[in-house]
């Protein structure tokens, strides 16, 4: 059997056997109801206590902010959602990028719908936001800002220090979708100034279906799922008791090892930077240089198409992503390519690879010898590429 070369945990990770083996007493031993008040069920809850006071610890914040739901796209929806409504009296303004992801930006199109108006702040070619053009679209009946940590595809850190203090000063209520800088990058809430924070621990080594919604004290945000009194009256529903340990697990490995593992991922993602630019004609590194999550790099390869260069890499045993949506059955290229500047023909042609605390130097080296090989290959067959080089010798 081939070997794989998985370079995806920016769609997921593997769930460490740590968090695996703490997970398993509470599906088939330590399985009550966290909500029954006999003695299986008391163990329940109180799991769910420790976890929620761990991940709590790791953001800087108290346990009652912290409240659990079912991932990343239902944090996101909860915090536009709820607050919409909760702040309806007060304006129906919203302000967000142009590069988020779409459990946002479909949640803003939603509200759109409903009678909300969303101004969408441009980014520069790294993808960073422009700071000044958001503080001018605030309005008195601003009610949210919401901008993500770092960009699922690019890598991109935002500067949410500064977008934090300018939703302070305005009386604003700040969210960002940290789903993929949680655990990646240190995160304290006080200190930069938020107010709703999203996560999901599948990115982290945990397992997939739990995630989180921090919401700072006095936030006046509705309850988003009804039923039951589960999450403080919050997020009704059964809790996933299994999930909530793992996420527990997960967090507290990745805030212990973050120092050292992201230094070391930093490295090899340098490395195959450099390797890939310097050695691969027409390629350009997409996001900012060093600005960026520690284990990503994404790539745009001039003359070729990223669906097909997947494939390839896959026959090969290499596991990534293109930053192009044809995977999906759309025609268009990413919109945060495009947002970034980047015309159709390159951002069809990208390539997001994202590495993992057990990615090699060796399997680096093989992935760019194998993606040199396919990228020349697949030039070999392009007309625009023949066009080109003809045009260079002229």
């Amino acid at each position: 059997m081939k070997k794989i070369i998985y370079l995806d945990n920016a769609a997921t990770t593997r769930t460490s056997p740590a968090v695996v083996e703490a997970m398993l007493p509470y599906f088939s031993e330590n399985y009550g109801n966290a909500s029954s008040i006999y003695s299986i069920g008391a163990k329940s809850k109180e799991a769910i206590t420790e976890s929620r006071e761990t991940i709590a610890s790791v953001l800087g914040a108290r346990p009652e902010e912290i409240y659990f739901t079912a991932g990343g796209t239902e944090a996101d929806n909860w915090a536009l959602k709820a607050t919409a409504d909760a702040y309806r009296t007060k304006g129906n303004h919203i302000i967000t990028s142009k590069i988020e992801h779409h459990a946002i930006l479909h949640t803003c199109e939603f509200l759109e719908k409903h009678g909300f108006e969303v101004t969408y702040i441009d980014v520069d070619e790294n993808g960073i936001i422009r700071l000044d053009q958001l503080e001018k679209a605030i309005r008195p009946e601003t009610i949210l800002i919401s901008v993500m940590f770092a960009n699922n595809e690019i890598g991109t850190i935002q500067p949410i220090r500064e977008i934090g203090q300018i939703a302070k000063k305005h009386g604003i209520l700040f969210h960002t979708d940290a789903v993929q800088a949680f655990g990646q990058l240190p995160i304290q809430v006080d200190e930069l100034n938020i107010d709703m924070l999203s996560s999901s621990a599948h990115k982290i080594c945990g397992p997939k279906g739990i995630g989180f919604l921090y919401i700072r004290k006095g936030v006046k945000i509705r309850s988003f799922v009804h039923g039951g009194a589960q999450e403080r009256r919050r997020r009704a529903g059964t809790e996933n008791v299994p999930g909530i340990v793992g996420y527990a697990k997960a967090a507290q490995q990745a805030a212990d090892t973050m120092e050292q593992r992201t230094q070391r991922e930093r490295e090899l993602r340098d490395y195959l930077i450099d390797r890939m630019l310097s050695e691969i004609p027409y390629t350009r590194l997409n996001g900012h240089r060093t600005r960026r999550l520690p284990n990503n790099a994404n790539f745009s390869f001039q003359f070729i198409e990223g669906e097909s260069l997947l494939i390839m890499l896959d026959m090969e045993g290499i596991c990534g992503s293109s930053g192009s949506a044809c995977t999906s059955g759309s025609l268009d290229p990413s919109h945060v390519l495009l947002a970034i500047g980047l015309p159709h023909e390159i951002a069809h042609g990208s390539l997001r690879l994202t590495l993992g605390e057990e990615t090699t130097k060796e399997e680096i080296d093989f992935v760019v010898e194998k993606t040199k090989q396919i990228v020349e290959r697949l030039r070999s067959m392009s007309p625009l590429y023949e066009d080109f080089t003809k045009k260079s010798q002229r």
